[in-house]
């Protein structure tokens, strides 16, 4: 059975694994699409390659701090793994609050507006997803709890993915490959949004973060490697209630370090928070709309009154 190497290839003791190419490139090409698109509204592009010359950076920072915080009970004890990205370990939600916290600063200090950039860069971000789970395919991580082979030919799934999929004689659900497919999804829906529904801007941001939360809320309790932490009762009963509909087609993954799933309630949080705003703006500006028609007509009749 064929597994791939994560050593793409060595230069002496140097070696350059797959996980670091892939993330590289995902990275790349998100920038790439940003670049153009912002080309396409008129923005500077040297500013929006500076802003990224900062907010790369951070997020894998951030991705990784996030991470080894969660797990610092081993760090604590291997502190020369800390460094070793390569081995995986970046936790999205990390990257994506270090990114965002850098780029509104960034934005701030220019004078530039957060929210447009934010809708130019999101369809970059969920692609760049997209693509980085594939190093979690090279690493055999992120993966679900075991499934049956017969399942995965039934998805037409190609050989030499289940043999990768297959770690110590049992074969896992690739559930980066169901992340990689929904995000791949939803950057199709945000270029729909942008290039022909037009909608208010930040919302194309907002629906990022709604598409992608609500994917990721399903996906991570089949997973097997979940940051976890114990919490009250009633969240844990209702984190797994919301779950259910996933739960009717396979059972969760094992769940270890606690029993409330850190990405499962981050996703739903940021579902609520996105939802409520976009409905708060737009509905705030149904009644600003709303006052300027009335003042208007204030105006028109005590303008008429006095003639």
């Amino acid at each position: 059975m064929l597994v791939i190497d994560p050593v793409a290839f060595s230069f002496g003791p140097l070696q350059v694994h797959w996980y670091g190419i892939i993330m590289g490139t995902a990275a790349l090409l998100g920038l790439y699409l940003a670049v153009l698109e912002g080309k396409r509204q008129g923005i500077d592009t040297d500013k929006l390659l500076d802003m990224m010359i900062w907010v790369l950076p951070s997020a894998i920072i951030g991705a990784r701090l996030y991470y080894v915080l969660f797990e610092w009970e081993y760090y604590a004890t291997h502190p020369e793994d800390i460094l070793a990205v390569w081995q995986g370990g970046l936790a999205i939600h990390g990257g994506l609050i270090a990114a965002f916290l850098v780029g509104y600063f960034y934005i701030r200090k220019h004078k530039l507006s957060f929210l447009q950039l934010a809708d130019i860069v999101a369809p970059s971000i969920l692609l760049a997803q997209a693509i980085g789970r594939w190093g979690n395919f090279i690493n055999q991580e992120a993966h679900g709890g075991p499934v049956n082979t017969a399942f995965l030919h039934s998805l037409h799934l190609p050989d030499w993915l289940i043999s990768q999929m297959t770690i110590g004689g049992v074969t896992y659900h690739p559930t980066f490959l169901y992340e990689s497919l929904w995000n791949l999804v939803g950057f199709g829906l945000l270029l729909l949004l942008r290039y022909v529904v037009i909608p208010k801007r930040g919302e194309i941001l907002f629906s990022y973060l709604i598409w992608y939360s609500l994917g990721r809320f399903f996906i991570e309790g089949l997973r097997t490697d979940s940051l976890a932490f114990n919490g009250p009762d009633w969240l844990s009963s209702f984190l797994q209630l919301l779950w259910t509909p996933m739960g009717l087609l396979f059972p969760a993954g094992q769940l270890t370090g606690g029993d409330i799933r850190i990405a499962q309630l981050i996703s739903m949080v940021t579902v609520l928070v996105a939802v409520g705003v976009v409905i708060w703006r737009r509905t705030k500006k149904a009644e600003d709309t709303t006052s300027k028609h009335i003042n208007s007509q204030t105006v028109a009749t005590e303008v008429k009154s006095n003639n």
